[in-house]
């Protein structure tokens, strides 16, 4: 994924986060407007595991918990929830894996069995989110909800995995 589509994603993805959370009165529109403009600085510059609108609105100004939002999208969408420390992503995943478009949607695909592909995200009150991976997985998807930490923490050992692969070749 090119660095302008990432942006892209992202922005789109957050953004249609922020609504939901409007929407769903969690957060007032003058937070969004705060939150969105930290978001945008950090997208400049930060470490993709900080660039989250969630992750400004429930850690940086305290307006929102991201519990709260979980459990709210878990009950909007009927999704599960899931620690994503305690899964592996499934081997027939990991080749077409885009860290970018995870980081980008704070969304990991871990798990594909019988023609269903099981994805866990944080930003799941995001529609822009649902539908950018149910465009690149043919058949159902199952969701999961997963906190902002336990998925960076798996992208970071993906990346990390992966990594360790390029330089162990010969």
């Amino acid at each position: 994924m090119t660095p302008a589509k990432r942006r892209n994603l992202l922005l789109r993805a957050n953004r249609h986060l922020g609504a939901a959370l409007v929407d769903a009165n969690f957060i007032k529109v003058s937070k969004l407007a705060a939150a969105t403009e930290r978001l945008l600085e950090l997208a400049r510059s930060g470490p993709p595991r900080q660039t989250t609108l969630l992750g400004v609105l429930a850690y940086e100004l305290k307006a929102v918990s991201e519990e709260d939002a979980l459990l709210h999208f878990a009950e909007e969408q009927g999704a599960g929830l899931v620690d994503l420390r305690e899964c592996e992503v499934a081997e027939e995943l990991r080749p077409a894996l885009d860290p970018d478009a995870c980081w980008a949607t704070w969304s990991l695909p871990f798990d594909r069995e019988e023609g269903f592909t099981s994805i866990a995200t944080a930003h799941g009150l995001s529609v822009a989110v649902r539908n950018y991976w149910e465009k690149q997985f043919d058949g159902p998807i199952l969701w999961f909800g997963t906190t902002l930490d336990g998925l960076a923490d798996a992208l970071e050992k993906i990346e990390a995995a992966a990594a360790e692969k390029t330089t162990a070749r010969p």
